[in-house]
């Protein structure tokens, strides 16, 4: 199958240059984002949703207290394996 892309200047010489439009890259995009299946939702929406929470965000020290915590929980298991 051959396929046309109508893209900004800039935007298809930038993705000449990574190499992004060359058959074998596009194919392997396209079998990533199939693979993710259909629920896969963008990312905005993914932001209006976690903004629309209630309570308060969690601070940068709250989130570096969880991901250490995660860390060392994950630490102690592995050492008993």
């Amino acid at each position: 199958m051959t396929v046309t892309l109508e893209l900004p200047d800039d935007l298809a010489e930038r993705a000449r240059a990574a190499g992004l439009l060359e058959p074998a890259q596009v194919a392997r995009v396209l079998e990533a984002q199939l693979a993710e299946g259909s629920d896969r939702r963008d990312f905005f929406a993914i932001a209006r949703e976690l903004r629309s929470l209630p309570g308060e965000p969690m601070s940068l020290t709250e989130v570096q207290a969880e991901v250490g915590a995660v860390r060392a929980e994950r630490a102690a298991r592995e050492a008993r394996h």
